[in-house]
């Protein structure tokens, strides 16, 4: 019971959790033990785990099956992480030996063996409702003993409470990782004469909020405001200084003013509130009839334009200091926009790795090559694949925009 407590549980993974199990029964009771796990009420359960007893001690390698070979204690191979559960349709009762059920398909005691021996310990603490059950089968050897039920039974109820843990932790982050969704995944509404695609995924799997946001703000005459902020730090004072940002510069936005005096008031407001964080924002000004883009930059990396044919260009731009310094210092670029270009916006987290130069990180983005006439929507999937942004350190957040082609007079 010692070991167990050791042994079981290591992780806060719920599959890493049944395998545990799975290994630590199979290795002390001798067994071939399965996991299987209750999923939602009235779904059919499905298996997460299953592990072999360990060869005895002494046999020569030599006279090995290949069968054999592989049993070590540890589990094998099973489903993706997902819930899984029994294959029988009711689970036996817990610490019943019965040799006419012993055995699932696949298991060394098979129905028809008369020296076959199997057990079910449900997977629950005390009186709580059982997440599944641990089956354990063996041919030879006996029945299980008092002392062999009861260590079974323990290591399921040790098992059952770190799944608790795991499942409540699953779902704190879930309902998290949904809000900071609704937050950076519903930006303002942009003139229909641009066409608009946006992506965000958070920093790891422990990760419940960030700081990193993208906006679209309409303005008069056809034109609109692309945004892409990155909140300094991670956490839920980073996610909610976010949405203040976010809000003030809605409100800025609004009254037309050039990007760079955008920045500018953004930052004076900010820098008289200690309160808040410091912040990276790129904003672009799309003037569709014009056929051009308008810059302003407070500390942020460089957007990228796709063109037509796949290739990519890293926009040359003034940075100034990120708002909440109070210094300002912002200036405008503005450059065409060809038919077809894409333009991208992005957080640091999209190119930034781990003891990588900047420079060189921006180059491996240069360095892409997409397929033909790629719309925002197509470019925003090719840029997070290619550059692994899914197993990024830090949060995520791009935004691209092209220019809606006229339909032909």
């Amino acid at each position: 019971m010692e070991r167990a407590v050791g042994e079981i549980g290591t992780t806060l993974d719920g599959t890493t959790t049944c395998r545990e199990l799975a290994a630590f029964t199979a290795r002390h009771l001798r067994a071939t033990a399965t996991v299987d796990l209750l999923t939602e009420p009235g779904a059919p359960p499905r298996r997460a785990a299953r592990a072999t007893p360990p060869e005895p001690t002494g046999r020569p390698e030599s006279a090995r099956s290949p069968e054999s070979a592989e049993l070590s204690g540890r589990p094998e191979p099973s489903e993706p992480p997902e819930p899984a559960g029994p294959k029988e349709s009711e689970p036996e009762p817990a610490g019943r030996t019965d040799r006419s059920v012993a055995g699932s398909a696949g298991d060394p005691a098979a129905p028809d063996d008369p020296d076959a021996h199997r057990i079910s310990v449900p997977l629950a603490v005390h009186d709580e409702e059982p997440l599944g059950t641990v089956t354990l089968s063996r041919t030879g050897g006996g029945p299980f003993s008092a002392d062999e039920v009861a260590l079974a039974r323990y290591a399921a109820r040790l098992a059952a409470r770190h799944l608790g843990h795991a499942r409540r932790l699953a779902a704190a982050e879930d309902a998290a990782l949904h809000l900071q969704r609704a937050l950076v995944a519903e930006p303002g509404r942009p003139h229909p004469n641009l066409e608009i695609a946006g992506g965000y995924l958070p920093a790891g799997p422990r990760a419940l909020v960030g700081g990193d946001w993208f906006e679209t703000v309409r303005l008069h005459f056809g034109r609109s405001l692309l945004v892409v902020g990155d909140v300094m730090g991670h956490g839920l004072d980073a996610a909610v200084d976010m949405n203040a940002y976010r809000t003030a510069l809605r409100e800025v936005a609004a009254t037309d003013l050039p990007p760079h005096r955008v920045l500018r008031h953004l930052d004076s407001v900010v820098a008289e509130d200690g309160a808040r964080r410091p912040a990276t924002v790129l904003l672009v000004r799309v003037d569709p009839a014009r056929g051009t883009a308008t810059f302003a930059s407070a500390g942020h990396l460089p957007p990228a334009v796709f063109g037509a044919d796949g290739s990519a260009d890293l926009v040359d731009l003034p940075v100034g200091p990120p708002l909440g310094t109070g210094v300002g210092g912002y200036e405008p670029t503005t450059r065409p926009l060809r038919p077809g270009d894409t333009l991208l916006l992005f957080t640091d987290g999209l190119v930034e790795r781990r003891g990588e130069d900047i420079d060189h990180s921006l180059a491996r983005l240069a360095a892409l090559r997409l397929p033909p006439d790629c719309g925002p929507d197509q470019v925003v999937d090719q840029v997070l694949h290619r550059l692994g942004a899914h197993g990024a350190e830090d949060d995520v957040a791009v935004l691209a925009a092209r220019i809606r082609a006229r339909p032909p007079q």
